[in-house]
C-alpha cells in the first residue's frame, strides 16, 4: 500500500503548519506530515505526499471511528493534533525544534491518551521529491539509523518499529492513559552524532517560542495576531530572510496555470512584515525584514531582484518534477521571478525603514540603504517593470504610486540634508503619474496603456501617497469594490474581460487593504465587515493561504501566505486605532 493511499489528502484549510525559521511542515488531519523541504526551505522536498511525490511520517489512530481536531499553544507553532473515539481522546504534540539548526531539522512528537488507545505510527520518507526511499537502515540500542538520498536520518522513541514492504518503518503503539510516548527524528545534511533529550528538546522549543513571540493587546483579535506572529517568526531564518510560503505549487484554480514555488524571500513581502510588526511591537520581525532588505538594496541596487533565497542568493529558474501535483493543480520548483526587477519594492523599502526609523532601530547601514533605494527609484521610475502580480513589463501605476508613498513618509522622518529632494523627487513621480495613468473617469488606471481598475491601487493610498480626500484615491476605492468586489472578498483585476472569479480566487492581501482603505476614508462599519470576512478564510488551525474560493468557500494557493497575515496583522491593528509610536528613552 502506497503512502498516498495509505494517507489521502486534505482540503487545505484543514492542514496545520509548523516550522523552526529553517523549515516548515504541513500536518494532516490524520496525523501525517505531508510536507517537508529538508535541510533548508528550497531543499527538495523529503516528505512531499502533499503534491504527489510520496513520503510522510504520520502518527494516526487506529479507531476506524474517530473526529478530529487540535489547537496551538499560544504564542507557538507547537500544534497539538486530537483525535476522539467512541471512548477515548488521543493527543499527539508536534513541532519541529525551536530555533531551528540550520543543517539538520528534528520533528518533535509526543503521543498521549486519556485511556489506554492504540495509534499507527510510520515513517516513510522519499527524498527529491519522492525518488529515493530509506537505505542502509540499521537499529543500535533501540534508535534507528538510515540514509535516505543525501540525508542522514535518526529515529528514537520507536524500538518497536519494523521494516515494512515498501521499504516504510512502522509499528501500532498502545498508549496507556498518563504515559506519553516521545519520538524524535532528525534529519540532517551530514552524520548525525551526540545524543538528544525529547525534554530538554521540548523545554528549549517551548521556551524560545515565548521569548520570541511578544504579548499583543488593543487590536481587533489579539489572539489571532500573536498567532500571525508566531506564523511570521517560524517563516523567518535566523539571518533575517523570510519566505513568502512553505510550500510550492499549490494551486490557485483547478486545472489552471497558476502555480508557484514561494520557498524564497520576497523584498515586498518582507517589507509588509516588518511594517505590520512595527504597529504591534514585534522589534525583531522589523529588525530582521530591515537587516535583510538593507543588505540586498546595497549589494544589488538597481539590478535589485524581486526575490531571493532565505540567504540572499538568486533563486533558481523554473522546471517541472513530473509529479501528479496536488488535486487541480501541476508541480514546479524555482520561479521565473528570478528574471524580474519590480520598483514598487523600493517603495515598500523606504516604508519599512520609514517604520524603523519611527522605532529609533534604522542603523548606519539602513540609513545608507534608504540613500540607495532612492537613487534606484529616481534612475528606473520611467522605466517599464514586472510590478507586484509580476506580469509582463509595464509603466504599472501601483509600482510608481508606492514609490510616491515611499518617498513621502521618509522624507516626512528623516533628519538627512537630502530630505527635501526626495519630496521633490515624490512631487515629481506623481505629477508624471497624473498626467499618463488617469482614466477619463477620475480614477487611477492599472498603467499607461492599460484602463482597468486594481485592487493593488488601494495599497499606495493607504501608504500615504496622497491624502485620504484626494479624488482620485475616492474614485479608484468606489471603482475596485463595484468592479472586483464580491461578497466581502476583492479580486486583483479582471482578466481579459472574464468574471475574476474564473480566472482565480480572491486575494486576500486585497480584502484586508479594501478594509484598511474603507477605514481610511472614515467608514467604519463597512471595513469592519470586510475584515471580518476576510478573516474567515481562515483554515481550521488558523492559518492564511494567498486565495479564497468564495463559491466553493475554500482555501487557494500557497500556505502560509506571510504577506496575508501580514495585512491581518495591519488591519487587525489599524481598525483598533492602534499606531506605532516611537520607542522610550
Amino acid at each position: 500500500m502506497t503512502t498516498n493511499s495509505r494517507f489521502p489528502l486534505f482540503v487545505l484549510r484543514d492542514y496545520a503548519v509548523a516550522a523552526d525559521g529553517e523549515r516548515g511542515m504541513l500536518v494532516g488531519p490524520r496525523g501525517d506530515i505531508a510536507w517537508l523541504c529538508a535541510p533548508r526551505w528550497e531543499s527538495d522536498a523529503i516528505f512531499s505526499n502533499l503534491i504527489g511525490g510520496g513520503g510522510t511520517y504520520a502518527v494516526t489512530p487506529v479507531a476506524e471511528s474517530f473526529v478530529w481536531g487540535g489547537v496551538y499553544e499560544p504564542g507557538s507553532l507547537i500544534w497539538r493534533n486530537r483525535w476522539t473515539t467512541p471512548d477515548q481522546q488521543i493527543e499527539c504534540r508536534d513541532a519541529l525544534a525551536y530555533p531551528g539548526r540550520a543543517r539538520t531539522a528534528i520533528i518533535l512528537r509526543k503521543v498521549t491518551s486519556q485511556a489506554r488507545a492504540a495509534v499507527r505510527i510510520v515513517l516513510d520518507p522519499r527524498a527529491c521529491f519522492g525518488e529515493h526511499g530509506l537505505r542502509d537502515v540499521t537499529k543500535r540500542n533501540g534508535v534507528w539509523i538510515a540514509r535516505c538520498g543525501d540525508l542522514y536520518l535518526r529515529w528514537t522513541g520507536a524500538a518497536e518499529a519494523r521494516r515494512q514492504a515498501d521499504g516504510s518503518l512502522a509499528f501500532t503503539l498502545t498508549v496507556e492513559a498518563g504515559t506519553p510516548r516521545d519520538l524524535v527524528l532528525e534529519i540532517s545534511e551530514e552524520p548525525l552524532e551526540g545524543e538528544l533529550d525529547a525534554d530538554e528538546l521540548w523545554r528549549t522549543t517551548e521556551m524560545a517560542w515565548d521569548a520570541v513571540v511578544p504579548a499583543v493587546s488593543g487590536t481587533l483579535a489579539d489572539d489571532d495576531v500573536r498567532h500571525s506572529l508566531a506564523i511570521l517568526h517560524g517563516l523567518t531564518t535566523h539571518g533575517g530572510g523570510m519566505v513568502a510560503g512553505a510550500t510550492t505549487s499549490l494551486p490557485e484554480r483547478f486545472g489552471g496555470a497558476k502555480n508557484y514555488d514561494y520557498r524564497y524571500a520576497w523584498i515586498r513581502d518582507q517589507c509588509y512584515v516588518g511594517q505590520a510588526a512595527a504597529l504591534v511591537g514585534d522589534l525583531r520581525l522589523l529588525d530582521d525584514a530591515v537587516a535583510f532588505v538593507s543588505s540586498r538594496i546595497l549589494a544589488d541596487g538597481a539590478d535589485l531582484k524581486p526575490a531571493y533565497t532565505t540567504d540572499g542568493g538568486p533563486v533558481p529558474d523554473e522546471r517541472h518534477l513530473d509529479l501528479p501535483g496536488y488535486p487541480g493543480g501541476a508541480d514546479k520548483v524555482g520561479n521565473w521571478v528570478n528574471q524580474q526587477f519590480q520598483l514598487d519594492s523600493l517603495g515598500e523599502a523606504l516604508l519599512l525603514f520609514a517604520a524603523a526609523a519611527r522605532q529609533e532601530r534604522l542603523d548606519e547601514t539602513g540609513s545608507a540603504a534608504v540613500a540607495a533605494a532612492v537613487d534606484v527609484i529616481r534612475e528606473r521610475y520611467r522605466t517599464p517593470d514586472a510590478g507586484i502580480w509580476e506580469l509582463e513589463d509595464e509603466l504599472w501605476t501601483h509600482s510608481r504610486l508606492s514609490c510616491v508613498a515611499g518617498l513621502r513618509k521618509i522624507a516626512s522622518i528623516s533628519t538627512s540634508s537630502d530630505a527635501s529632494g526626495w519630496s521633490v523627487l515624490a512631487d515629481e513621480i506623481l505629477a508624471d503619474i497624473g498626467t499618463t495613468s488617469l482614466h477619463p473617469t477620475g480614477r487611477w488606471k492599472r498603467a499607461v496603456s492599460d484602463d482597468r481598475v486594481d485592487s493593488a491601487l488601494l495599497i499606495p493610498a493607504v501608504r500615504g501617497a496622497l491624502p485620504p480626500s484626494d479624488p482620485r484615491t475616492i474614485a479608484t476605492l468606489e471603482s475596485a469594490l463595484a468592479e472586483l468586489g464580491d461578497s466581502g472578498y476583492m479580486y486583483r483585476f479582471r482578466m481579459d474581460g472574464d468574471a475574476p472569479s474564473q480566472e482565480e480566487g480572491a486575494f486576500l492581501l486585497s480584502g484586508f487593504m479594501t478594509s484598511l482603505a474603507l477605514h481610511q476614508q472614515g467608514r467604519h462599519v463597512e471595513a469592519a465587515r470586510w475584515f471580518e470576512r476576510n478573516r474567515a478564510a481562515r483554515g481550521t488551525p488558523g492559518v492564511f493561504s494567498e486565495e479564497y474560493d468564495v463559491g466553493q468557500r475554500q482555501m487557494r494557493g500557497n500556505l502560509p501566505q506571510a504577506f496575508v497575515h501580514a495585512l491581518f496583522i495591519e488591519a487587525a491593528a489599524t481598525l483598533a486605532g492602534k499606531e506605532a509610536s516611537p520607542v522610550a528613552g
